[in-house]
């Protein structure tokens, strides 16, 4: 059977630093009460004429180049976002466009808002066991400061720009150990865009209802743990690094304690990126990979939750 590993990863954060003291001149908000509640310092935001798959683009680049592959190698691309540049073509079809990949590989979307990263992982390593597919380019990007009200100071303080990108090889041994997938559209209007081509004439700003977001999704990640570790022979002490998507410190820190880690087991970028949604996940694993935290060999577990809800992880072998 053919199975996925990872074989390179990238990252891509705009130019533009936005500080809790900046925020402070525009909403009535403090930097102690910011890191208080999320954790959060800072965070990228895009140029005015940045796109999702310009940002798609060199985080990209960079795991193609880490992965030591030509980029006409690719057979597939799976780009997680809930801010495509366009209703159509895809992202992933201008993102192909945009790395002149001319091999005709198939390329598409997936939206999960938050969860989108670890949707396209699931996704992408089911091609791979077909065995049809030698390369997969799977990318989470995200331009979420276009859709903040930058009036609510509930939701402005919360979320970023950025990018990060993985390649995925064929490999005899599994790299994706196990994925699990959940969504529940019953609480749809707890996060939302309320915002589309349906409705044209409904708000087109993320609305959030904070504190029944917070109190749903550490009840689903401590569920999801034990759920991803079932029947893989892994245990919770064989973990070598919690990757979560980078939403709230209070939400990371809930799901370390759940694995018995202790935060220096857990890469955590939400202090400097804030919630970048789809581009969370893979923005840190660049991190920790870059930084050499991040070894060959040792067992990662991917977590996320995004408007839906939408929920799930990945468990695998880097």
């Amino acid at each position: 059977m053919t199975y996925s590993k990872i074989i390179g990863t990238g990252s891509y954060l705009p130019q533009r630093i936005m500080t809790n003291a900046d925020l402070e001149k525009m909403v009535n908000t403090s930097d102690d009460w910011i890191q208080t509640r999320t954790g959060i310092k800072t965070r990228h935001i895009a140029a005015k004429d940045e796109s999702t798959s310009d940002m798609a683009l060199q985080a990209s680049l960079r795991a193609i180049d880490a992965a030591g592959i030509n980029k006409d190698d690719i057979g597939l691309i799976v780009l997680a976002t809930s801010t495509p540049d366009q209703i159509f073509p895809s992202t992933a079809c201008f993102l192909q466009n945009h790395l002149e990949i001319r091999n005709h590989c198939p390329a598409f979307d997936i939206q999960a808002v938050c969860a989108g990263f670890v949707y396209a992982i699931s996704v992408a390593d089911n091609f791979m066991k077909s065995g049809k597919i030698k390369h997969a380019l799977i990318v989470g990007s995200e331009n979420f400061s276009k859709i903040l009200d930058w009036n609510d100071r509930t939701t402005c303080v919360l979320f970023g720009d950025g990018a990060g990108a993985i390649v995925l090889e064929a490999a005899d041994k599994p790299g994706v150990i196990n994925s699990v997938l959940h969504a529940d559209g019953s609480y749809n209007q707890m996060l939302q865009v309320p915002y589309g081509v349906s409705k044209p004439e409904d708000d087109p700003f993320i609305r959030m209802q904070g504190k029944e977001v917070f109190k749903f999704a550490v009840q689903a990640m401590d569920k999801i743990v034990d759920e991803t570790l079932q029947s893989t022979g892994i245990k919770k002490e064989d973990i070598n690094w919690l990757i979560p998507h980078q939403a709230n410190q209070r939400i990371i820190n809930a799901t370390a304690e759940k694995l018995q880690l202790p935060m220096s087991k857990v890469i955590m970028t939400v202090q400097d990126h804030g919630n970048t949604s789809a581009a969370s996940i893979p923005l840190a694993l660049d991190v920790g990979v870059r930084d050499g935290r991040i070894k060959q060999g040792e067992i990662l577990l991917f977590e996320a939750i995004g408007g839906g809800f939408a929920w799930g992880a990945n468990l695998l072998r880097y």
